[in-house]
């Protein structure tokens, strides 16, 4: 089987949130310091041989919270290119640290359950026997993180101009990828202002006070 790391992007400005949402407050209400970037790296870490985290201007702040949660970090030193410059940083390092399939998301998307997590890497082991790329979760129409991903997938992503994006790359391999229906109602929600912040963190079971 594939050596599988997690990949976190996570160098975004989150200009529209007015703060980093790598260090929003996750699960909402959390009095522990649990944030969004802390419960992704916790989630996917059970199911990874690693997991390495793409930081931009905010590696200062976010590096305490990698180190102590036993992840890597890689940075972006020029973030303002976009996510997919990110993208293919971090694929690079999980090349490097000996990774040979990558479980990617951004920072943004809540954590999906462990059951699910779990499905998921299951799906993906089918998928690659049947010469599939890539297994992704969907529900209720939208398809959402983390994106599964084998070593074919991986250089079709590295291979691809910085002015590409990751759409595109996915569209041209689009009989290559398995889709699985999942339960969480957190799907491949839009978490970019403090509003939709607020929305999402309504559909989360909050942590007990």
């Amino acid at each position: 089987m594939p050596r599988l790391c997690g990949l976190i992007l996570a160098a975004g400005a989150s200009s529209r949130m007015g703060r980093d949402k790598a260090l929003l407050p996750w699960p909402p209400g959390a009095r522990d310091g649990s944030t969004l970037l802390s419960a992704a790296i916790s989630a996917l870490q059970p199911f990874a041989d690693g997991v390495v985290v793409v930081v931009g201007k905010n590696a200062d702040s976010l590096s305490p919270v990698i180190e102590a949660r036993g992840a890597s970090m890689v940075r972006n030193l020029s973030p303002e290119r976009g996510q997919f410059s990110s993208l293919q940083i971090g694929l690079r390092e999980v090349l490097a640290q000996g990774g040979d399939a990558a479980m990617m998301t951004p920072v943004d998307c809540p954590p999906l359950s462990p059951a699910t997590l779990k499905l998921l890497r299951a799906e993906f082991d089918k998928a690659l026997a049947d010469d599939r790329w890539a297994v992704a979760p969907e529900s209720h129409g939208r398809r959402g993180h983390p994106l599964f991903a084998n070593r074919a997938l991986m250089d079709a992503f590295l291979s691809a101009p910085l002015t590409s994006n990751a759409r595109e790359v996915k569209h041209a391999h689009a009989q290559r990828f398995a889709y699985v229906p999942v339960p969480d109602p957190q799907l491949s929600v839009d978490m970019n202002t403090p509003e939709e912040y607020a929305a999402v963190a309504a559909l989360a079971p909050c942590q007990p006070r």
